[in-house]
């Protein structure tokens, strides 16, 4: 065999989600011109919004010289003052430039993270359900992840991540707001996590620390702005990309987050840039970097997503399906009828609409529905979201 024994054994488990996205091209060019309803992955339909165009036909049209060339790895100065002043009035923080690293996505911010503060062997715990990724994120420099269960209502079960932690524990790794739920995280849950780490943190020479895949941080519904892990605990880093809230997922772009209370951040900024530079980024794309410069306080519409999350969760719910309304992303994490969600997934299929089990987000009986997709593709899956729990239940 000619690849990896470990690349063959990631392949054969793969990501549920893009093994998807593949079936669904296929069945788009399967001859039968019958529509294919793909709500599988987080793709978004809705265009960036008009300031982002704007801002990219003046630099298109910007002779100056020098705007192709490599900058710093951390990220062009301007770029990362931006964000330092977006995340400052966010979090009531003091973040300056120096505390941000720019970065090919989240994807890119994570693994940046993980590879600057990980020693190998050491153990990071992920809370069920959480995103198909992040295993082989932690195995690619050398850790273990560790699965802890969430609390009812998708909440973050504070009790047993304590269970999970031991002399090796590094990270706790969350999404918030969590992908696939598009469940919130109470900040009382938030800080409750906090006190737990800085006891656990009390008790050895290297902190544990927080890292929080935030890329859906903006689309929120039923709030103000996002709950705060910064707030939560001092030991904090965020990862993030413009994917969601500008509509961007192809220009990679995004950020890490270092924060200001963490002692010695300065060399846990330094080892992420280096890691940057290593892992082959190098640095975050230039044209997209002087892009989000000028956007941190613009967003794609909020409501467009708003309207889809209240009529397809209302039509499950009609039709008969147990799920937790999500305060923010662009999911629904329903409990697959008849408790198995490959086999009901695999039905849906054949009526040509597309769901990933749950079973890929280490949550088994539940199916993750993506509705950052045009209206006719919810609309038109709904029938046979209905036939579907109709034949299950008689």
């Amino acid at each position: 065999m000619p690849i990896s024994k470990t690349i063959a054994a990631y392949e054969a488990k793969g990501s549920w989600i893009r093994k998807l996205f593949e079936e669904g091209l296929q069945m788009m060019r399967d001859g039968t011109g019958l529509p294919v309803y793909d709500l599988s992955i987080g793709n978004p339909e809705l265009e960036p919004p008009p300031e982002f165009k704007r801002l990219l036909r003046g630099m298109i049209e910007d002779d100056a010289p020098g705007q192709h060339r490599y900058m710093s790895n951390a990220g062009y100065l301007e770029t990362r003052q931006a964000v330092a002043d977006s995340l400052a009035a966010d979090h009531g923080i003091p973040f300056a430039a120096d505390n941000v690293i720019m970065t090919v996505g989240a994807g890119g911010a994570v693994n940046v993270a993980i590879k600057a503060l990980l020693d190998r062997g050491e153990e990071v715990i992920c809370v069920a359900p959480h995103f198909v990724e992040y295993k082989f994120y932690i195995e690619n420099h050398g850790g273990v992840m560790v699965v802890a269960p969430c609390a009812p209502g998708f909440d973050l079960d504070v009790d047993a991540i304590a269970a999970k932690i031991t002399a090796k524990t590094r990270f706790v790794l969350i999404t918030n707001p969590n992908n696939p739920t598009g469940v919130v995280y109470p900040q009382a849950t938030l800080d409750r996590l906090g006190d737990l780490l800085r006891r656990e943190s009390a008790k050895r020479e290297r902190p544990i620390f927080v890292l929080d895949d935030a890329p859906y941080r903006k689309l929120v519904y039923d709030m103000d702005k996002c709950t705060s892990s910064f707030n939560g605990y001092e030991n904090t880093l965020v990862a993030t990309s413009h994917s969601k809230d500008l509509g961007l997922p192809g220009e990679r772009i995004g950020f890490l987050a270092v924060s200001p209370r963490i002692d010695g951040w300065q060399k846990v900024v330094g080892a992420a840039v280096f890691c940057n530079r290593t892992l082959g980024y190098v640095n975050a794309p230039a044209l997209m970097q002087r892009a989000v410069a000028g956007l941190q306080t613009v967003t794609v519409d909020i409501d467009w997503y708003r309207r889809k999350r209240d009529r397809l969760c209302a039509e499950l719910k009609r039709m008969g399906y147990e799920l937790v309304v999500p305060g923010g992303a662009f999911y629904v994490f329903p409990k697959a009828p008849g408790g198995d969600d490959v086999a009901f997934c695999q039905r849906l299929k054949g009526e040509r609409v597309l769901a990933v089990p749950g079973t890929g987000f280490g949550s088994p009986g539940y199916f993750r529905i993506g509705y950052c997709v045009a209206d006719e593709k919810i609309w038109g899956a709904l029938p046979a979201f209905e036939k579907a729990i109709r034949a299950i239940r008689g």
